[in-house]
């Protein structure tokens, strides 16, 4: 019995892997999948899981989208914030310097309280238009490289082959 119950779980995770996994995609699947892992590692908050949903969703490749949250998730965490927050206020109207600052205030004195009210609102929204756009265009600019990537190396394998 136990054994069959072994059995089983292995089986159902060796084919979730090949499932999750499954390289021999389409150029646009596969480019679609990393920018959608490149938009989503982009945003604060959102990561791996994400990803993984939003590519099962779209029905594109998880294994691109994966590489893409893994590849932006982290290490472009202080570059993206700068330039959100200059971003966001620049489509605002209004001083990258002064929403730079109440941010900073705001994150050295968190409280759970402050949540809630109006000013903070003033913090976020700049912070959070400024992630989307930067979001997009990296997601964008990543699916259009990747397509052409993988269509020049396409061509290339046909002509030469």
């Amino acid at each position: 019995m136990k054994k069959r119950i072994k059995n089983r779980l292995v089986r159902f995770f060796r084919l979730l892997y090949f499932k999750i996994f499954l390289i021999n995609d389409t150029p646009h699947k596969i480019a679609f999948g990393f920018a959608i892992g490149i938009f989503v590692g982009i945003l604060p908050g959102a990561g791996i899981i994400a990803a993984l949903f939003l590519s099962f969703l779209f029905r594109v490749n998880r294994a691109a989208a994966l590489l893409g949250s893994l590849l932006t998730n982290t290490w472009l965490s202080i570059v993206t914030f700068l330039l959100s927050i200059k971003i966001g206020s620049a489509i605002m109207g209004i001083d990258w310097h002064a929403a730079y600052n109440r941010a900073m205030v705001f994150i050295k004195n968190f409280q759970w309280s402050e949540i809630g009210k109006a000013s903070v609102f003033d913090i976020v929204l700049p912070l959070a238009l400024g992630y989307l756009v930067i979001s997009f265009s990296a997601g964008l600019t990543a699916y259009i490289l990747i397509v052409a990537a993988i269509s020049v190396r396409k061509w290339k394998q046909r002509r030469f082959s």
